[in-house]
């Protein structure tokens, strides 16, 4: 078997993002504020840990579910603009998400989405969406192409919700930001190719990343990553003031048409290593003990179109990640996502468990 991270092995197996987002639709329901709209995943979320041979579990990645709640939510809307032809014309996408993770999500069975009405102003329409996965693994034994029969599986508590909002495009008569990513790193990121930086690590672990090959792509859907070196730029410096850089282009193209898929690309990218970058500013990468994500939100700063990626080897999106503030065994990891033109299109705010392995005598308890 050829090693992992090259050429015939596993990066080989990265699904596109309309692959691994597949869902279907499910029969309509009536709720007290009108109908609900109900959807389920087709495929198996990413492994967190799929690409690290030395352990296993079957923890699913957040970002899949907490995109694939915006998709459902994205899709729910287009259907009720389409009975409206005022606004079936104009171009909506979406504005927020903001995401809660209650219960940790399992690989081996769907997730099962419901979204509801909230507000329908259709200025800016929100949508509550709460997902739930089934007691039981799924009736397909490969645990994937998830089943049509697996949505009348028994369902287990709420396991995430979010509000999502919706903004048509409008007219652009002020306009400010700071000064681009490209500009103010222009010596480390002008010191190399895009191409040349090592890939993101599958586990941004220093524990694990010392026994990973630097050149391990994996499998990691949608996108490719690259980590820019910041070493030499963050020694020193105290925790608020250090920058993580992440280079990411599509693996494959997506509809100019439907912005909301590129959308939910960018916050994909941005939930991929998340705070385990903390763990290794607080020094605690060979003391690791448990990161986890408690809420996550996204918001979308521009027009739909500006936020469109475009397919070919020089397209490479940036986030820059920096911590803010660690305290109450929590942690916050806060990103902007720069265009390759230098336009801050999103920012990411992410806050979750952070904390160190557990000493002998320590309490132990689920948070």
């Amino acid at each position: 078997m050829p090693p992992p991270g090259k050429a015939g092995s596993l990066e080989d197996r990265r699904l596109t993002f309309q692959e691994v987002m597949r869902m279907v639709s499910l029969p309509d329901q009536q709720g007290p504020g009108g109908i609900i709209k109900r959807y389920m995943s087709q495929r198996a979320a990413w492994n967190v840990i799929s690409d690290v041979a030395f352990a296993s579990n079957m923890s699913a990645f957040g970002g899949h579910v907490y995109c694939q709640a915006g998709l459902a939510a994205s899709k729910a809307f287009s259907e009720k603009r389409a009975k409206l032809p005022s606004v079936s014309g104009r171009e909506f996408s979406i504005h927020t998400i903001h995401g809660y993770f209650s219960e940790a999500g399992l690989c081996d069975r769907p997730y099962i989405y419901e979204v509801t009405p909230v507000a329908e102003n259709l200025g800016f329409y929100n949508v509550l969406v709460t997902v739930r996965q089934p007691t039981v693994p799924s009736t397909n034994q490969a645990h994937d192409h998830f089943p049509l029969s697996d949505a009348e599986l028994p369902l287990g508590p709420v396991c995430f919700s979010a509000l999502v909002s919706f903004r048509p495009a409008t007219v652009s008569e002020l306009s400010a930001q700071e000064t681009p990513v490209q500009a103010r790193f222009a010596d480390v990121l002008n010191s190399r190719k895009p191409s040349e930086w090592d890939p993101s690590p599958p586990i941004d672990i220093a524990s694990i990343v010392a026994v990973l090959p630097r050149d391990l792509v994996g499998t990691f859907p949608a996108v490719d990553i690259k980590k820019v070196d910041m070493t030499s730029y963050n020694k020193g410096k105290p925790l608020h003031e250090r920058r993580e850089l992440l280079l990411y282009r599509l693996l494959a193209p997506l509809p100019d048409s439907d912005p909301d898929l590129h959308i939910l690309v960018h916050a994909y990218e941005a939930d991929r290593n998340g705070l385990l970058m903390i763990v290794n500013h607080m020094g605690i990468g060979f003391n690791f003990g448990r990161a986890a994500s408690l809420s996550y939100s996204f918001v979308v700063h521009v027009n739909p179109s500006d936020a469109v990626m475009k397919f070919g080897e020089d397209q490479w999106w940036v986030q820059e990640a920096c911590f803010p503030r660690v305290k109450a065994g929590r942690g916050i990891v806060m990103s902007k996502i720069w265009s390759p033109e230098g336009v801050h299109v999103a920012t990411e705010y992410q806050d979750g468990i952070v904390r160190p392995a557990p000493q002998p005598g320590d309490r132990k308890g689920k948070l």
